[in-house]
């Protein structure tokens, strides 16, 4: 049975989402519709990017990603197929497709046209030019049929940490905010490992505060304390699964987690000083 997997900005509350899955079902009703999120930020293709990188690598070859982030209809803008890591992706050619790849070249990459002839009647990018892609892609259609080949997409520089070497300090920024307030930067394991070569010890610092240890996952933060109870509360940093400098408070959610008892925001830095 064919997937194809829904991320957008649209929310939950209008009619969008749900027109969506109405226009592919009606095309073909053995699609298996998956949401990854309808709760994307407008038009945050940061935020888009890092949950769709994390995401898709846990569906099968083959799935159809469709990303309605920042894809109302423009004459003037391509809408875009981009097969890469052995799946497909639909977006607008906003720069998203470069920050999910940054790191991975994409197999082919096609502008779509099968609306090119009547793009006056396009109001509504997703149901007029994504589904009837994605669906053509799930009846095992191919990609030539509704595209034309096409060298690259917009790009958009992936926000990097800086290493200052006369500080003696990486300088990153806080990339994105999960559902429990966790805190993610975009410092990387590898690069916090290669830049602090040669230093004893570390300070992570942020506002006000600072931390001066870093945990491989949760579990190894709760085991450092005899109860889990006695830890309820405690802020620790740790790199999470992409192996990023997570910001977190035990057990924290949206009201009392990282978010709010820092205080920082998307896009406010990040130090790690060494010595």
């Amino acid at each position: 049975m064919p997937i194809i997997t829904l991320t957008s900005d649209f929310g939950n509350l209008d009619y969008r989402a749900s027109a969506v899955k109405g226009k592919i079902l009606s095309l073909n009703p053995e699609v298996n519709i998956i949401d990854i999120t309808h709760d994307i930020q407008a038009y945050n293709l940061i935020q888009t990017s890092y949950i769709v990188r994390n995401a898709y690598k846990h569906f099968p070859k083959g799935t159809i990603h469709i990303l309605s982030v920042d894809s109302f209809f423009h004459k003037s803008r391509k809408n875009i197929l981009y097969k890469a890591d052995g799946s497909y992706f639909l977006a607008a050619d906003n720069g998203l497709l470069s920050l999910i790849f940054f790191d991975i070249k994409p197999e082919a990459i096609y502008e779509i046209t099968l609306n090119n002839r009547f793009d006056d009647v396009v109001s509504f990018t997703s149901t007029d030019v994504f589904v009837p892609a994605a669906v053509h892609l799930a009846n095992g259609g191919l990609p030539e049929v509704i595209g034309r080949k096409v060298k690259s997409v917009k790009q958009l520089l992936f926000p990097k940490p800086v290493h200052n070497e006369a500080e003696k300090m990486i300088i990153g920024e806080v990339m994105y905010i999960d559902n429990f307030g966790n805190i993610i930067s975009n410092i990387h394991k590898e690069f916090f490992e290669n830049t602090g070569k040669g230093y004893e010890n570390f300070t992570i610092k942020f506002r006000n505060l600072s931390l001066s240890k870093i945990f491989s996952s949760h579990t190894e933060v709760v085991s450092n304390w005899e109860r889990e109870t006695e830890f309820h509360g405690q802020s620790a940093a740790i790199f999470n699964d992409s192996q990023l400098l997570e910001l977190t408070i035990y057990k924290g959610s949206k009201k009392n987690g990282a978010k709010t008892l820092f205080g920082l925001n998307v896009g406010e830095n990040i130090y790690i000083e060494f010595s």
